[in-house]
């Protein structure tokens, strides 16, 4: 039963309050330490973050973070789920927003945009790093980001085939080929961008991408 003072919250808030109240004294180190060394990884890479960074930002002991990860893969792993879950979230709010396809789908370059702006400090997009840093070395990690990349793809094609139920996108599109080309222009464009140091150029390619996404209507 929910508290009559959970009213005064926002549901959500309120409900993560009391998941955090039922988690063990272990779980809560768990998360803690997956929060803190999330950021790490996704700016120094798997092979970069060493075990020294781990307890430089989680403020722990070697024991304390072994006796909750069996090794660094384990965190490394833990990590990426928690950096892309979080930038799901924040693309799904977005998408929520929207009342058009053509909206929704633009929706990814503003997230995109905000986390290339605002998340320089946490490394960018964690598909994009993760998958050049364990395309060759660390075969559980690419298999987290083809994952990912995956689920990532088959949610845009599930936007486009509502789209096109909804007379909004071109019945002739292949939603497959669609949800492809946003996501090489999204990543291409993050990787451009990061290289050069320019935002310009981030710009210039989305304003393809928009222009693409326009003329599927």
């Amino acid at each position: 039963m929910i508290n009559k003072f959970a009213y005064n919250i926002p549901i959500g808030i309120y409900l993560y309050r009391q998941f955090e109240i039922t988690m063990t004294k272990a779980e809560k180190t768990r998360n803690f330490i997956i929060e803190k060394t999330a950021p790490i990884f996704n700016m120094k890479g798997y092979a970069g973050t060493s075990l020294n960074d781990i307890i430089a930002a989680t403020g722990l002991t070697k024991g304390s973070i072994y006796g909750n990860f069996a090794n660094k893969d384990e965190v490394a792993l833990a990590a990426f789920d928690y950096n892309f879950s979080t930038n799901v979230s924040k693309i799904e709010a977005e998408i929520s927003r929207q009342n058009t396809t053509e909206g929704k789908l633009l929706a990814y370059i503003n997230i995109y945009q905000s986390l290339l702006i605002n998340g320089i400090s946490l490394g960018g997009c964690p598909i994009l790093n993760t998958a050049i840093d364990a395309d060759d070395t660390h075969p559980a990690l690419r298999d987290k980001v083809l994952k990912a990349v995956l689920s990532w793809k088959n949610r845009i094609i599930s936007l486009v085939e509502e789209g096109v139920l909804k007379h909004e996108l071109n019945a002739d599109n292949n939603p497959e080929q669609i949800a492809l080309t946003i996501i090489a222009m999204i990543e291409g464009g993050v990787m451009v961008s990061r290289l050069t140091n320019k935002m310009e150029n981030w710009k210039l390619i989305m304003n393809s991408l928009k222009k693409y996404i326009k003329s599927l209507g």
